[in-house]
């Protein structure tokens, strides 16, 4: 229930603000460091989106938690606001995970030797 105005919003609505705040999150990261090329454009997009439609709503309530937001604005402006920081992140995060995973199989130099 929206505090502010006594509605509850609907579940088109909140889907409608996940899916503006993923896609908002999604532009801005792709704005924020250009890709190499469309193709990882396009792969950090749609990263993007279903991230922050995915983990829009646990985003936006532990962010509202934190910031103590839930009694100033309404559910849909919570999922705006998760969904944009979700798929603004989540390229980030992806790209943290792969060099973690890619020095899991990296050997270490020898002196006088390279590693293979």
């Amino acid at each position: 229930m929206d505090t502010m105005t006594g509605d509850v919003a609907s579940p088109l609505a909140l889907f409608g603000a996940k899916l503006a705040g993923a896609v908002g999150g999604s532009v801005i990261s792709i704005a924020y460091l250009l890709p190499n090329g469309r193709r990882e454009a396009l792969a950090r997009f749609l990263t993007g989106a279903v991230t922050g439609v995915v983990f829009g709503g646990p985003a936006g309530i532990a962010l509202g938690d934190h910031l103590s937001l839930g009694d100033r604005i309404g559910p849909a402006e919570l999922m705006l606001i998760g969904s944009a920081a979700a798929s603004l992140s989540a390229w980030w995060a992806l790209g943290a995970l792969h060099r973690f995973v890619e020095g899991l199989w990296v050997r270490p130099v020898r002196s006088g030797g390279t590693a293979r």
